[in-house]
């Protein structure tokens, strides 16, 4: 059996990088729980912008980080694990400033401070990743990617919550929050950058091309199934409140409801349902998780079919299935992506991961409410059909990749 397949914290939090670096996991999290929901509201409401040129101004932000992240592969294959994970929160900490500097009406700046914001969340995923692999391996780092997950998901939530009671102090208040989450990510970048990993060996580096498409194949196809998995990812806080307010006219209630309950399974499951699926190969657990997200979308289809009245707790049920596929692709894709990748191109396919990732997350909203108007079926039809087509093809990737549950592997220290 695997080392975790009985969870042991302290095993955790050593091959997650160490007890700092989890702390500055939780500050980061937090930090990005209390502003990141809000910063729409902070540049209409205290920066007196429009909310379509503050939309514009973000939205622009993450295609500007979306565009960093081969820059930011490359120098996580040069050695650089804790400095661009530190790089990440310091390069929000300026976002933060140039926020808090920022008059009223003056649209430029926000889009500058959006702008730092954006590339910092866009690359510490992959930073993260990389980081975590440097320090874990095995089935060891899977674990400790989801519980890296699940405890972003906590201060996530805590911080949205926290931002949510502030609102009602107003403007003040909403600088009190941007200013708070500067010092949050200040904090967590000294401490990413005390921590002391192994060394890590790079070889000369790869030419143009070399290795995430021949030594390790089919990585292309990997990237594109997961640009239609990230879907469900917006199903909690797009797809089903439109479809519960819009569509079944039920309360917002459920849709606070159906939000929450995914937040508490995501921190509760993410850990424990990765280490029972470890004894499967990571391709084969990638490929289930489509099968059960297209069962979810499934599900939702016959939920809607109900009408009013019943409708709405069917759909707040069938989420739970949806949220279930959710965990178990969160807990394999980026795993599937570390064990896949040559030492040498790490910080490059994780990065390009993450670029599917935050691809597959601005496309989503646009599909999903251009669907939508046209009836369940197109919506959730549309979203089973491409998912399962996404699940065979992980499943025929001619992989052999995975280590064979249980394999004992070597962990480097942290101190």
């Amino acid at each position: 059996m695997s080392t975790l397949t009985t969870i042991r914290p302290r095993s955790l939090v050593r091959a997650s990088g160490g007890p700092r670096y989890a702390v500055a996991l939780a500050v980061d999290a937090l930090g990005t729980g209390l502003l990141r929901p809000f910063l729409l509201l902070y540049g209409v409401t205290v920066l007196k912008l429009s909310a379509p040129v503050t939309g514009t101004a973000m939205t622009v932000a993450v295609v500007a980080g979306l565009l960093c992240m081969p820059a930011v592969g490359r120098w996580l294959d040069r050695g650089a694990r804790t400095t661009v994970v530190a790089a990440s929160m310091l390069v929000r900490v300026l976002g933060v400033a140039l926020l808090l500097a920022t008059p009223a009406g003056h649209v430029w700046l926000f889009a500058a401070a959006a702008l730092f914001l954006g590339i910092g969340n866009q690359a510490w995923p992959a930073a993260h990743a990389a980081l975590v692999a440097s320090v874990a391996h095995g089935r060891d780092r899977d674990a400790a990617l989801a519980a890296g997950r699940a405890l972003r998901n906590a201060g996530l939530g805590v911080g949205a919550l926290i931002a949510t009671a502030c609102l009602a102090g107003g403007t003040t208040a909403l600088r009190g929050l941007a200013a708070v989450t500067g010092l949050a990510y200040l904090v967590a970048a000294a401490l990413t950058r005390s921590v002391r990993l192994p060394a890590v060996t790079v070889t000369a580096p790869a030419e143009e091309g070399d290795g995430l498409d021949g030594p390790a194949p089919r990585m292309r196809a990997l990237l594109a199934a997961n640009v239609v998995y990230v879907f469900c990812l917006n199903v909690p806080e797009i797809a089903l409140p439109l479809i519960l307010v819009t569509q079944l006219h039920a309360s917002p209630v459920w849709s606070a409801a159906v939000f929450v309950a995914n937040t508490v399974l995501v921190v509760t499951l993410q850990v424990p349902v990765t280490v029972l699926l470890s004894r499967y190969s990571r391709r084969t657990v990638l490929a289930l998780a489509g099968v059960v997200l297209a069962a979810s979308y499934a599900g939702f289809l016959a939920a809607t079919s109900l009408g009013p009245g019943w409708g709405a707790p069917a759909v707040a049920a069938v989420s739970v299935l949806c949220t279930v596929g959710e965990i178990v692709y969160a807990g394999s894709a980026t795993a599937l992506v570390t064990a896949l990748a040559p030492d040498r191109l790490l910080g490059r396919a994780v990065a390009r991961f993450e670029l599917s990732t935050g691809f597959g997350l601005a496309v989503s909203p646009a599909v999903i409410t251009t669907l939508a108007p046209h009836g369940p079926t197109a919506l959730w039809g549309s979203l089973a059909g491409a998912t399962l087509l996404s699940a065979g093809a992980i499943a025929r990737m001619p992989y052999a990749c995975d280590m064979p549950a249980g394999a004992a592997e070597p962990r480097p220290s942290v101190k």
